[in-house]
Formats: structure tokens, C-alpha cells, sequence
């Protein structure tokens, strides 16, 4: 593997100190991990190639590569490479691990079945950059194959600091004001854990950016929806009858446009 740096050094540098590995094995991401594999489902032929796109250290990879897939991971971390490999070589079909980044597939035009964008959509921060990306999975996409593309909502900060009292310290709030308003969100310097530099959508802006790269539009989904905000969601989600409410609920919500800014993640599903 090469050692040129394919994201900023505020972005590598949070990755590098946060662990993405752990991320989907504890906490909200343990349900946020099950839900996206649901949503993915809905869209996946019976075989296929599928390039993740911002795979990460693996995770979904493994699953599709475990389901018969064809998968190709893009990533652009060195740690996440390395965990990712290591994760490919324990499996008897592995994925393919590439260091690469998403406005500069290393595919030939029309080459996958399904292009999942996990982190370009949430790390891009400019329109122009968010544009050739998905204008490279549009490329390297079949005639009718599916983007599905995951974003994290504009609203999502303000609700979390509402929820726990974040949102009344300064830099909390100024953080969440320009996130609202201009959808750019920078990780204050008194707040070292917060999600490095990225770009927070609305609902109806990742619809007209995939639309304006000549997509079809399908849907939009909520990830986590509304039920995240059950004041004892973990221990209702553990509970088999409460569980069965709060996955109802979701189900019935989860295309509803009123209700997407609500959930802190979206997922968009278009067709070449």
C-alpha cells in the first residue's frame, strides 16, 4: 500500500484517534449497523459486484463478501485498510481491500451492480467535490444499478445537544448554527471528540444532488428515524415486545419526508 494521504490531516487525525472498528459494536451503532444492513438488502440482486465506497475497516464488506458478493472495498485510512485486510483474509471469499477515495474510481465504466457510499457524503464538504463523487459511482455503475449513498442529517447535532444538554455551550451552539444554516459542520477546538470537518445534509438537498448527476430517484430512507429518541431507547430496543413497537414505528416512517430530519442518519437509494 501506498502512503499518499488521500483525506485531510483533520480527518485522519480524528480517525486515528477515534476507533471506527469499535464504532458499530457498541451503543447507538450497534442497532445503526443492523438497521443499514436491512436498508442495503432492499436493494441487492441475487449476485453481483459491489464497490463500498468509504468502507471503512470493513464491516458491511464482510457481510455482502460473506452473502455471495463481489465486493471491493475503497477506502482511503491506512488504519482502516489494515484492519479491513486483516478482516478479508479470515474470510474463504475474500473482498478486495483498495486505497482510493471516492472522486477517483479505480473501476472501468459500468463495471458494478450496486455502488454503497458510506463516508464520502459525510466527509466532502464542498458541492463540487460531493459532485464528482457521485458522478463516479454514476460511472462505474451498470445501466440499472443502484447508489445508495448515506448522509448524516443537518438537524443531527442540534438534536443530540437539545437531548443532553450539549447545545448551551458556546462553541456546541455555533457548531450546530452552522450546521443548520449552511450544512458545514467543523469540530470545535474544545470539543476534541466531535466528528471531524463534514457536511451535513437536508433531506431534499442529497435527493437534488444525486438528481442532478442524472440519477433516477427512488427513495430516501430513514436510518435510525424517530424511535432513537425514546427516552430508554437501549433498554427498550433489548426488550423483545418494546422492540417490536419501536421497529414498527420505524417501518412506517421511514420515507416520510416530514419526519427525515429527525433521524440523525439518511440513506438515498437511485438508479443509473
Amino acid at each position: 500500500m501506498t502512503t499518499k494521504k488521500l483525506v485531510s490531516t483533520k480527518i485522519e487525525d480524528f480517525y486515528n484517534k477515534a476507533s471506527e472498528e469499535d464504532r458499530l459494536s457498541k451503543g447507538l451503532g450497534i442497532f445503526e449497523f443492523e438497521r443499514i444492513k436491512v436498508l442495503i438488502s432492499h436493494y441487492l440482486p441475487r449476485t453481483g459486484v459491489v464497490v463500498d465506497v468509504g468502507g471503512g475497516t470493513g464491516k458491511y464488506s464482510e457481510w455482502l463478501a460473506k452473502a455471495g458478493y463481489d465486493v471491493h472495498l475503497v477506502e482511503p485510512l491506512d488504519k482502516h485498510l489494515k484492519l479491513a485486510q486483516k478482516r478479508a483474509d479470515k474470510l474463504k471469499t475474500p473482498f478486495r481491500v483498495i486505497k482510493g477515495e471516492a472522486q477517483h474510481l479505480d473501476f472501468k465504466d459500468n463495471f458494478a451492480d450496486v455502488v454503497v457510499m458510506h463516508g464520502p457524503l459525510y466527509h466532502l464538504q464542498h458541492e463540487e467535490a460531493r459532485m464528482r463523487a457521485i458522478l463516479e459511482a454514476k460511472r462505474v455503475l451498470k445501466p440499472g444499478g443502484v447508489v445508495l449513498g448515506f448522509a448524516i442529517n443537518y438537524s443531527a447535532s442540534t438534536i443530540v445537544g437539545l437531548m443532553n444538554g450539549l447545545i448551551h455551550g458556546p462553541s456546541f451552539l455555533e457548531m450546530c448554527k452552522s450546521e443548520l444554516a449552511t450544512g458545514i459542520h467543523n469540530a470545535p477546538s474544545d470539543l476534541p471528540w466531535v466528528m471531524a470537518e463534514s457536511f451535513y445534509h437536508k433531506p431534499g438537498q442529497l435527493k437534488a444532488e444525486f438528481e442532478a448527476a442524472g440519477f433516477q430517484y427512488d427513495k430516501l430512507y430513514a436510518v435510525e428515524g424517530i424511535t432513537w429518541l425514546d427516552k430508554h431507547y437501549f433498554e427498550s430496543m433489548l426488550n423483545a415486545k418494546k422492540r417490536k413497537n419501536l421497529d414498527a414505528l420505524t417501518k412506517i416512517t421511514e420515507n416520510d419526508d416530514s419526519l427525515l430530519a429527525l433521524s440523525p442518519h439518511m440513506m438515498i437509494a437511485a438508479r443509473k
